[in-house]
């Protein structure tokens, strides 16, 4: 992941600002508190309202004080009470999902806060809101530039007191190292941002304006080397936390991430199953490709575990011989997006939005976690393009290590991250989401839903005969779906059952045929990120049991793009509700 667009289920700090009042006596109707939830988190989170589109708290910025911290969980607390007084059966079904989803999001919320407390030993926390705060007003043009500009600014100048929050609540002990040297790799990106996309564009502001912006640009450029200094010199030497949540802590965030009847241990044992199903899928594929070719290895009809090990390897290398030169990934991404673009276009098989989708490359300071996101604009913000970032290969990289990535990242791969991010996965269903008229039900959006429906929407494509079934294709397909199984066996292994570094390469490498550049990068994400690796192939599986179930329902008159616009026009809850909404069944 791809990473999805961010949500406000991880809402870890809020700002102190004023909250909106409670009404005496009997509670209210859950359409007049999800309101006041919505008004309160919207000014308790700047940086997610911006995200959302509400821009009244454009110049604000989170506030992670102990102070911001109690505000934050009083008004949460409030709220669950509230919710607890109203008989959620009796409303009507579209606002039981939408309570369901409201009290999951609310425990999770002060677990975050109260049991987990990433607030106290995760510095990503901070650098991600920090980078956001900045980038979220300055990427998309909702507003005059001036008026981004001078609520840049404001941020700007609140920068200083975040970092001085961040010193303040980290336990450099229980930080771990892989959290405080990946903190320290992104920090320098939140000053290029200010100096690339504020600063550079000066000249916009009134004079008093600019007068205001050079000082607090003077001011960020110190206390930026001030925190550096920070990160380096104190933070990384001192970072001798566990980065395995284990199990109880991880089963906790589970539930709540995925909000699904599936436990661990079924995941793991579904995963593993899938994962030998595919393996066996990959080696028909090499067996078309290799046949002939000279110096091939044996492909029998009932191969060994080495033989399919050895035919497989050798059809990926076929594969990741055609790449992009290293200075041509966005060039790449480009064109492959183009030709997903046109074969959904004449597939016709679910409704394609008209909003524009643009690549960029992805921003310094979220570098380093995943290859590619999908960022499209907030439910409340209209017109506003869709962002499918891909990171760049750093400038620093030997050749070996580029060269690495590209074989991972060959032409075939950079066009399944195409589907994936954009055509038809996250794009499509991030429009087809804020069309839907729950503001609350996109600020809860289900991660498990999202990222399953991007991983669904790659075996779609090649269902319905993408690049005309070119066993190549197929072969990668195949190769990036074992990716998400895998990652689900990985964060789980990782987290709970103490696997080291060797088992979880072998794991990548070997079992899931990655190069060694991606199972770097995802030995590092697995560290520093708990759960949501597990929502790729969680919701992978809901999403086609529900299809499934659909085709049975529906008998004859099932086809894809009625299923497929059925199922998005929900906006994104777990999936388990969609099936519940379209079949007439109990809300549970």
């Amino acid at each position: 992941m791809s990473l999805s667009r961010r949500t406000v289920l991880a809402m870890a700090g809020a700002a102190v600002l004023p909250i909106p009042a409670f009404a005496a006596g009997k509670a209210s109707g859950f359409a007049a508190l999800s309101k006041r939830w919505l008004a309160g988190m919207l000014a308790l989170g700047p940086v997610n309202a911006t995200a959302l589109g509400d821009h009244r708290h454009d110049g604000a910025l989170d506030d992670l004080s102990p102070a911001g911290r109690t505000a934050a969980s009083t008004f949460s607390n409030r709220i669950l009470t509230e919710l607890g007084r109203i008989d959620i059966t009796t409303l009507p079904r579209a606002e039981q999902v939408d309570a369901k989803m409201l009290q999951n999001a609310l425990r999770f919320d002060l677990w975050s806060r109260e049991v987990l407390k990433d607030w106290s030993w995760d510095p990503l926390l901070y650098t991600n809101l920090a980078g956001q705060a900045l980038y979220g007003l300055m990427a998309r043009d909702f507003a005059p530039l001036p008026k981004r500009l001078a609520a840049s600014v404001a941020r700007i100048e609140k920068m200083p007191g975040l970092w001085a929050q961040m010193r303040a609540n980290l336990d450099p002990a229980r930080v771990p190292r892989v959290h405080a040297e990946t903190a320290a790799k992104q920090h320098s990106g939140v000053l290029s941002l200010a100096e690339t996309l504020i600063a550079a564009q000066a000249e916009k502001l009134p004079a008093a304006g600019r007068t205001r912006l050079d000082k607090a640009m003077a001011r960020l450029k110190t206390e930026s080397a001030a925190q550096q200094d920070w990160l380096d010199k104190t933070l990384l030497p001192a970072a001798k936390g566990d980065f395995r949540l284990g199990a109880e802590h991880y089963d906790q965030k589970l539930a709540f991430l995925l909000d699904s009847p599936l436990t661990r241990m079924e995941i793991r044992k579904r995963a593993e199953a899938a994962m030998a199903k595919t393996r066996d899928e990959m080696y028909a594929q090499a067996r078309k490709i290799l046949a002939g070719r000279p110096g091939a290895p044996p492909t029998p009809e009932k191969p060994g575990q080495d033989e399919q090990q050895a035919a497989i390897k050798a059809a990926l290398d076929v594969a990741a011989a055609e790449r992009p030169a290293r200075d041509r990934l966005v060039e790449t991404a480009e064109k492959t997006l183009a030709a997903a673009t046109d074969f959904a276009r004449r597939k016709d098989f679910v409704t394609l939005p008209d909003a524009p989708v643009q690549v960029i490359l992805m921003p310094k300071f979220q570098q380093g976690v995943a290859v590619a996101y999908c960022d499209w604009p907030g439910p409340l913000d209209k017109g506003l393009p869709t962002f499918y970032a891909v990171s760049p290969i750093p400038d620093d990289w030997p050749a070996e290590k580029a060269d690495s990535f590209l074989r991972e990242y060959n032409d075939r791969g950079i066009q399944e991250i195409a589907i994936h991010e954009a055509m038809p996965g996250h794009y499509v269903q991030g429009a087809h989401a804020n069309a839907y008229q729950s503001v609350l039900r996109a600020a809860l959006a289900s991660g498990s839903f999202i990222e399953g429906w991007a991983v669904y929407a790659e075996d779609l494509m090649a269902e319905t005969g993408f690049l005309d079934g070119d066993p190549l294709y197929v072969l990668t397909h195949l190769k990036v779906r074992l990716r998400a199984i895998s990652n689900a066996i990985l964060d789980q292994a990782i987290h709970v059952d103490g696997m080291d570094h060797d088992a979880a390469m072998k794991l990548m490498v070997e079992q899931a045929f990655q190069e060694q550049g991606e199972a770097d990068g995802k030995w590092v994400r697995a560290r520093v990120t708990s759960g949501q690796l597990s929502t790729y192939f969680v919701g992978y599986e809901e999403h086609w049991a529900l299809r499934h179930d659909t085709e049975h329902r529906w008998g004859p008159d099932f086809a894809l793009k009625r299923y497929h616009d059925t199922a998005l026009s929900f906006g994104s809850p777990p999936v388990r509700f969609v099936g519940q909404l379209m079949f007439d069944q109990p809300i549970i």
